[in-house]
C-alpha cells in the first residue's frame, strides 16, 4: 500500500464515479469494496495509472472545492484534448488547464511542456508563456511553444 493515498468522499455515488474514472483512464482497476448496508458499495480502493484512491459513500456533509486537485501530466495535445473532454463532460471547465469533473473533482489537465516552458532561463519566453496560459482553458500546447518564441 502506497504511503499517502487521496481519500475521496462521495455523496452516494463512490461507485458511478469509480466507474467514470475507470472509463477515462485505461491504466486502472478496482482493488477492494467495502459493502454497504443495503447491499451497495460503502467503499473502494481503486487505482488510476498506478496511483491507488480510496472512495467513501459517506453523506452529503463534505464536498469537494478545488484546493485540492489531481495533477495529470499530458505528453501529448492529444492526451490534453482527450481527458479535457472525458473530465469536463459534465463538468465545469475553468482556466489554465483546471476543470471539475460531474463529481466535483477538480483536475488539471497539464502538459509535460509548460513547466519547462514557465521555468526556463529565458524569462522573457517564459512570461509570454506564462501569459498564453493565463488566457486559456483547455491549454494549447502548439499556441505555448508560439508565445515562448515570441512569435
Amino acid at each position: 500500500m502506497n504511503k499517502i493515498t487521496p481519500f475521496l468522499w462521495f455523496d452516494g455515488n463512490a461507485a458511478e464515479a469509480i466507474a467514470f474514472y475507470q472509463s477515462v483512464f485505461p491504466a486502472s482497476k478496482v482493488l477492494s469494496t467495502m459493502p454497504g448496508p443495503d447491499g451497495t458499495i460503502m467503499g473502494a480502493t481503486f487505482e488510476l495509472e498506478g496511483q491507488r484512491f480510496m472512495a467513501l459513500n459517506g453523506g452529503p456533509h463534505y464536498k469537494f472545492t478545488p484546493a485540492i486537485s489531481m495533477f495529470v501530466n499530458c505528453k501529448t495535445q492529444a492526451e490534453v484534448d482527450d481527458l479535457w473532454g472525458k473530465l469536463g463532460d459534465g463538468g465545469r471547465k475553468d482556466r489554465c488547464g483546471w476543470l471539475q469533473d460531474r463529481f466535483g473533482l477538480s483536475w488539471q489537465i497539464i502538459p509535460s511542456v509548460l513547466p519547462t516552458l514557465l521555468g526556463n532561463a529565458d524569462r522573457e519566453g517564459a512570461e509570454r508563456a506564462m501569459q498564453a496560459m493565463l488566457g486559456m482553458g483547455k491549454i494549447d500546447i502548439a499556441a505555448l511553444e508560439r508565445a515562448f518564441a515570441g512569435a
